[in-house]
């Protein structure tokens, strides 16, 4: 089975007008298109949702941002760190999908998206990081284009576990149509 995550995909982070995201709504865009493309194909979607003093569960800051598409289907995952996986639910989820190949989303590059990518790809999964649906904040030291397209660079070229396959696609790449 196919699983799209979307992580991090928050008020608090992407509604910031001290801190604008690169591209939002084409970021937002894309992971719609993708998370259509995997519900039709009878896939899994899951939104990751980071809980901290900015974000705390359940208010406002810590809800998905409007713009992107849910479904009753889609799961969620509640994280306290950077690694989705990290001391929740994730791994049993996707081993209860049958989850094959993993797609990543979301907020921010070189955070949250960058330690989700590694974490997957030390798994038995075909792991596709989808290059122009993740995004980030410009920070003091490099503008957020630059970031997004060195994680990119990066994740191409990242040795993986045995069993495991890590491919940077776009989403038209991916889910073509």
């Amino acid at each position: 089975m196919k699983t799209l995550l979307i992580i991090d995909m928050q008020n608090a982070w992407l509604n910031n007008p001290a801190s604008p995201c690169h591209d939002t709504d084409g970021v937002v865009e894309r992971i719609n298109h993708a998370a259509k493309h995997i519900r039709a194909q009878g896939g899994k979607v899951i939104f990751i949702q980071h809980v901290n003093a900015d974000a705390p569960l359940g208010s406002a800051a810590w809800q998905v941002i409007p713009t992107l598409q849910q479904a009753a289907t889609d799961g969620t995952v509640q994280k306290l760190a950077a690694d989705a996986f990290a001391a929740t639910d994730l791994a049993d989820q996707l081993a209860a999908s049958a989850t094959s190949t993993l797609y990543i989303s979301g907020f921010a590059s070189e955070f949250c998206i960058d330690t989700a990518v590694r974490a997957a790809a030390s798994r038995p999964l075909q792991v596709v990081a989808l290059a122009d649906a993740h995004t980030t904040a410009d920070r003091p030291h490099l503008a957020a284009p630059a970031i997004i397209a060195h994680h990119n660079w990066v994740w191409a070229g990242l040795p993986v576990t045995a069993g495991s396959t890590l491919a940077v696609r776009t989403t038209a790449e991916a889910f073509p149509g």
